[in-house]
């Protein structure tokens, strides 16, 4: 059954959850603040594609002070969470919230100076994937990045085997990594590394290439 990202209860367990679910979670973010520290001048204006519940939004809203950020998700309790999250660190005047998906980034033609979708292109569906890339790539500047992370496609039971074995290590118990690898077929929709560099040179970014990779995990770097 697929993991409902409205439902409350799901909502409130996610920050907690996740770092037992995603392998080195902590390291992507912490990659993910080296990248922009390299390419982003002091006043870059974010886009953050599916906020969630606003982890992102906190650490570098107070890291980069200077920094604008308009954050989408069509959770409308994930943005609320966010919200509630920024307004305690004192970030909200910096934020732009919006309840939507990808679709809405039309209306901000060439505004942004890079783009985080972290952990969520593989929740899209294969027929929408080249959509939401497109989407992202026609809101930033020219020269602008787009950073994400996700699940690439899984080849053979050893690697999902595996990367259950990993997530045991890091808290999931037994029962929960065999729910995982459930939900790995009822909620996404996984591509291969060669797939994803096609789509991105398909949606209007000039290059891409990883800067992580965790098991079947990859970040990439997209520029426009």
């Amino acid at each position: 059954m697929a993991k409902d990202f409205s439902n409350q209860k799901v909502v409130d367990g996610y920050d907690d959850h996740i770092r037992k679910l995603i392998p080195g979670y902590e390291l992507i973010h912490q990659n993910v603040h080296a990248i922009l520290k390299q390419y982003l001048s002091e006043n870059a204006h974010i886009v953050v594609v599916g906020c969630g519940t606003g982890y992102e939004l906190q650490y570098l809203s107070e890291t980069f002070p200077q920094w604008k950020f308009t954050a989408i998700d069509p959770s409308l309790n994930m943005i609320e969470k966010a919200k509630s999250l920024c307004n305690q660190h004192n970030a909200q005047h910096k934020i732009e919230f919006i309840h939507a998906d990808s679709q809405i980034l039309k209306q901000y033609p060439a505004k942004f100076d890079a783009a985080l979708s972290i952990l969520v292109s593989h929740f899209v569906d294969f027929q929408s994937k080249a959509q939401f890339f497109s989407d992202i790539a026609q809101s930033l500047k020219n020269q602008g990045i787009l950073l994400s992370y996700d699940l690439m496609k899984i080849h053979d039971q050893n690697e999902i085997n595996i990367l259950k074995n990993l997530v045991q290590e890091i808290g999931l118990t037994v029962q929960q990594s065999e729910n995982m690898a459930q939900r790995l077929v009822d909620d996404f929709y996984l591509i291969s590394s060669e797939e994803l560099q096609e789509l991105f040179n398909k949606s209007g970014f000039s290059s891409a290439q990883s800067f992580m990779q965790v098991l079947n995990y990859y970040g990439w770097i997209a520029k426009k």
